[in-house]
């Protein structure tokens, strides 16, 4: 993988503008912080944030990826002030789980999930590099 940077840019905090990869896709649906047995963990936005990586990464693993192969990430969230309020704890959660893979992302703000008690949302690209 090779992280785009155009020249002068300031480098972003916590992702990538851009990133350029070879190999085999790997495409996750969206996940929401539910368990393997389809109960929401948490009412918690940092306790389904924990949750919805964990799902993530269950499903990666099934291709033989992991976090370093995530190449992009969208983030569906239903509050803006409450992500804002828990970004330190989101964030460490992510160094934990991800480590320092900052892949391209984008993170929007929608009125409500189908699933009534889940605060976000993650749709998740992954590019596993061929042999």
């Amino acid at each position: 993988m090779k992280v785009l940077l155009p020249p002068g840019w300031p480098r972003p905090s916590g992702y990538s503008n851009g990133i350029e990869a070879t190999g085999r896709q790997v495409f996750v649906a969206g996940m929401i912080g539910w368990t393997p047995d389809g109960q929401i963990v948490s009412d918690s936005l940092s306790a389904q944030f924990r949750q919805v990586l964990l799902n993530t990464l269950a499903v990666l693993a099934e291709a033989g990826a992991g976090p370093e192969h995530v190449v992009r990430m969208t983030w569906y969230i239903t509050s803006r002030d409450e992500y804002g309020n828990c970004l330190p704890e989101i964030g460490a959660i992510y160094r934990e789980l991800m480590g320092r893979n900052y892949p391209a992302m984008a993170v929007v703000q929608v009125v409500a999930l189908v699933e009534a008690r889940a605060k976000l949302e993650i749709e998740t690209t992954a590019v596993v590099p061929d042999a």
